[in-house]
């Protein structure tokens, strides 16, 4: 599995609105200057954090774009699903899949079902407030 720069900078916009939203509204066009992130590209990213009521946007002047719910209530796995689709590593393993033909007698669905798992329990324990908390 590896997260898309989509993923990555949905993250790193969410973390950065949470940081700025004291003031109103944060800009898409200041976000994108602090983060070094094209404005075009995180224009796509934003319209899906948006769609999926993540994020308020607000248009014209004192316009931006501000978090729907409190960081600490913002989990991570929930965004990387919402900007990668499923997490889990073998597509059988897929919540919309039908079930592998396979599956009885598979040996190794196990490593699979440990490894899925493993991913999301590891995101579940953060949310974008343990991710403002982070100083390293």
């Amino acid at each position: 599995m590896m997260i898309s720069t989509k993923g990555r900078y949905a993250l790193r916009f969410l973390v950065d609105v949470a940081e700025h939203q004291g003031d109103g509204y944060v800009p898409l066009k200041d976000v994108a200057a602090r983060q070094d992130i094209s404005e075009k590209y995180l224009e796509i990213v934003v319209k899906e954090l948006v769609k999926g009521g993540l994020l308020d946007a607000l248009r014209g002047k004192g316009g931006g774009y501000r978090l729907c719910r409190p960081p600490e209530a913002l989990g991570i796995k929930s965004v990387i699903e919402l900007m990668e689709g499923s997490l889990a590593p073998v597509a059988c393993l897929e919540h919309a899949r039908e079930v592998c033909p396979r599956r009885g007698d598979c040996r190794t669905l196990p490593l699979w079902q440990g490894l899925d798992k493993v991913i999301s329990q590891y995101l579940e324990q953060y949310t974008l407030a343990d991710l403002l908390r982070e100083t390293d």
